[in-house]
């Protein structure tokens, strides 16, 4: 893999390939050209050549793109190919759907522990993940590997716990609390803000008969 910096706009596309790439593999097709791709995934074929020429390239002139050998190299490059341990901070709606998402697993993230405040959720069974009492996080954390910790608290208690969890060693946050965390320098966050999502969508709409 080249060492140059990978844009940003590259990083995120990259996703959408491997979700396009598994549904070609559950429809049967084991080959597609930078042109069919492109009419999937509405990015040019220009560009998607561009995208994987940052990694090395993956196609052969005349053949096109291995669809199974392409997703596995896509997969690779995301970090896919390793298990990661996720904890959820919060079982409400939102930890408890993500708690319940079998997506997850496939893609080889194991939530292994969900923690809330509330007592009426400690010890409930969310999946296969019995809810524990947030006092026991420090506990948790030094005996279990912790990779990834989803945040879906308050955004009051967000930054406190995530500074928490930093100081225990946790180095991956995936953020659904509505503030930004303001963490050390080689802590990755992931930010979730579901609201400005849909703030952008409604600008969609009321712009989409415009000129």
């Amino acid at each position: 893999m080249t060492e140059k910096k990978i844009s940003s706009a590259v990083i995120k596309r990259l996703p959408r390939y491997y979700r396009y790439l598994s549904e070609l593999l559950e429809n049967g097709i084991d080959r597609i050209s930078s042109q069919e791709l492109s009419r999937k995934m509405n990015v040019t074929a220009s560009q998607i050549r561009q995208d994987f020429n940052n990694f090395g390239g993956f196609g052969q002139q005349g053949y096109g793109y291995n669809v199974e050998v392409l997703r596995e190299e896509i997969g690779k490059i995301l970090g896919l190919d390793q298990k990661y341990h996720v904890i959820i901070l919060g079982a409400g709606n939102l930890g408890q759907a993500l708690a319940n998402y079998g997506g997850f697993t496939k893609r080889g993230f194991i939530v292994s522990g969900i923690f809330d405040v509330n007592p009426e959720k400690v010890g409930q069974k969310i999946g296969d993940t019995q809810v524990m009492d947030m006092a026991k996080l420090q506990e948790f954390v030094a005996k279990n590997t912790v990779d990834i910790a989803a945040l879906t608290l308050p955004k009051a208690k967000a930054p406190e716990v995530a500074k928490e969890l930093v100081g225990l060693g946790v180095c991956a946050f995936w953020n659904f609390a509505a503030t930004d965390l303001n963490l050390p320098e080689g802590v990755a966050v992931e930010n979730v803000h579901l609201a400005e999502s849909l703030m952008r969508l409604s600008y969609n709409i009321v712009n989409l008969n415009k000129d």
